[in-house]
């Protein structure tokens, strides 16, 4: 199968100086490095049970956009949720926290950028969380239905994937 074409962030920015760009604070995991779709987010804190109730869904290309609070302290993201969101055709999953099972995440045909890796797992159950609102973090607004773009380069959101 071969990867979608995903336009170069430094072009997105080039073609279009109104986006938004990510301040630089992610590293790269999972098996893509460059990844782009439509937008779903979701609002979590230390408890993944959205994100993997989102993962076991259909992705239809999408990007799930997880506003983590910054937390440090677990992991949001691992290896079992990559094998759900990549079967269920997700193109990625851009964590404001952590991921766990990096080396496994790596395995897998989908991009995921996180703030770092942490091997403690998150308490389901522990707390609430919120899907399809704005979520804000890393200097950018992250809308349902947007358009994300991420590579080496970076992470850009615009109103609507780029023409061509």
């Amino acid at each position: 199968m071969t990867e979608p074409r995903v336009p170069a962030t430094t072009d997105v920015c080039d073609a279009h100086p109104e986006a938004q760009v990510c301040e630089p604070v992610f590293e790269v995991f999972g098996g893509r490095a460059a990844f782009s779709g439509p937008i779903t987010t979701l609002k979590v804190f230390e408890d993944n049970t959205l994100v993997k109730q989102a993962v076991e869904g259909p992705g239809e290309g999408r990007v799930l956009v997880v506003d983590g609070g910054g937390s440090r302290r677990c992991g949001l993201v691992g290896g079992n949720l990559a094998v759900s969101a990549a079967t269920n055709g997700w193109a990625g999953i851009v964590v404001y926290g952590c991921i766990r099972d990096a080396d496994e995440l790596a395995e897998q045909p989908i991009g995921v950028r996180a703030l770092a890796a942490h091997p403690r797992r998150s308490e389901r159950g522990m707390h609430s969380g919120q899907a399809g609102r704005p979520v804000v973090f890393a200097g950018v607004v992250f809308r349902e239905g947007e358009w994300l773009c991420a590579d080496r380069d970076g992470v850009v959101v615009l109103p609507a994937a780029p023409e061509g």
